[in-house]
């Protein structure tokens, strides 16, 4: 009896599938990403609520799911957790792009255990630390790095540290190769990002220095007229 139960349990608790002809079991990237996307978009969502309108129950509602999320991915069965299964609704029609579990694992742990502070930081004990903002902001770009340019941070810390040569990464960056054409960036494109980026930064900055020079004349416009006795009641609270 007990035999038959453990026997059920390992058809639904394990991690990765095997499938042939690779040697390791595999994860499919493409449900990965998009999980990544999915969770993306509503931590953004929550972190901008909690940034701009000071309302933290929209962060607290996502912390929670998401670390449950990632306990089910590591400890469950990925293929239960909810964000990879909307990720499979959502490129089901789409060919498999086949990574190593292994890496995968490992880099799930690391936004595991960023959630579970998060979690005793935001719901269990909502403390105000810079701490909160530096984690969600990591977490943010972790995600995005993934769902957007399908870089996973944490494989790749993985097969740095790990001393088997890991296998089936995602890209395909564990294999040694040379890049083909249509990847290799010239001198003048590198020149385009430059300035590019260059001009973006130069724009918002300035933008931010109007917004600020705007706002201290609006101030000192405001003092100056409270000075002359022109201010109007209740706009100045020194004004009788």
């Amino acid at each position: 009896m007990q035999l038959k139960k453990n026997k059920q349990m390992k058809e639904y608790i394990y991690f990765g599938e095997v499938v042939e002809p690779y040697d390791v079991r595999v994860l499919n990237e493409r449900e990965a990403r998009a999980g990544a996307g999915i969770l993306f978009l509503f931590a953004v969502t929550s972190f901008m609520n909690s940034y701009l309108l000071h309302e933290f129950v929209y962060t607290q509602i996502f912390v929670t799911v998401f670390m449950i999320d990632f306990i089910i991915r590591i400890f469950i069965n990925p293929k239960f957790a909810p964000s990879l299964l909307l990720g499979r609704v959502m490129v089901q029609n789409q060919t498999p792009e086949y990574v190593g579990a292994p890496q995968k694992r490992w880099a799930w742990f690391i936004g595991l255990y960023l959630s579970i502070i998060m979690f005793f930081l935001i719901v269990v004990f909502n403390v105000m630390t810079p701490i909160k903002i530096l984690i969600c902001l990591l977490c943010l770009a972790l995600l995005f790095s993934e769902a957007a340019f399908g870089i996973c941070v944490g494989c790749k810390i993985f097969n740095f540290i790990n001393k088997e040569n890991p296998k089936l990464c995602p890209g395909g960056t564990c294999e040694i190769r040379t890049k083909d054409e249509i990847q290799k960036i010239s001198t003048l494109q590198k020149a385009i990002i430059f300035v590019f980026v260059g001009v973006v930064s130069l724009v918002t900055n300035q933008l931010a220095f109007n917004k600020q020079d705007a706002t201290n004349t609006k101030k000192e416009s405001k003092s100056s007229k409270c000075e002359t006795g022109k201010c109007e009641t209740g706009k100045c609270g020194s004004a009788k």
